[in-house]
């Protein structure tokens, strides 16, 4: 099992306000880095994109817990099977937030994705701060 954790950030929100941004798979396209992806699909519970010149991510909404943690997984046609879990901390108006990949990746593959995949997460963490500087 390969972890991956994004750093951690700083929003400029309330836990409750992050965590029902992050509940919402529209919003996920929102933290994605632009030109980055295509073929975008959201229901509102799952999304779906593709990333430039490589997989098919399928994204769940599986649970949360208010104001603390969101959790997704992989859905049928990621190129493996991984948890994505946003954990949150708040303290008046902001609320601290990082995300925690835990990926089923054989060896050889773990070489070529996790320093991709731990940037894209960081990229994400940072959009989510921007999203609520914006607002």
């Amino acid at each position: 099992m390969s972890k991956i954790e994004s750093k951690k950030v700083i929003v400029p929100a309330s836990s409750s306000a992050v965590h029902d941004f992050l509940c919402d798979m529209n919003n996920i396209e929102k933290l994605l880095p632009q030109g980055k992806y295509s073929d975008w699909k959201s229901d509102g519970k799952s999304c779906s994109f593709k990333v430039q010149g490589a997989y098919n991510i399928g994204l769940n909404f599986v649970s949360s817990e208010a104001g603390k943690q969101v959790n997704y997984e992989s859905s049928q046609g990621s190129p493996f099977p991984f948890t994505l879990n946003t954990h949150l901390h708040g303290e008046n108006e902001s609320t601290a937030a990082q995300l925690f990949c835990d990926a089923q990746i054989n060896p050889f593959l773990e070489m070529m994705v996790k320093s991709p995949l731990k940037n894209l997460f960081d990229y994400m963490a940072d959009k989510l701060t921007t999203q609520f500087n914006n607002a």
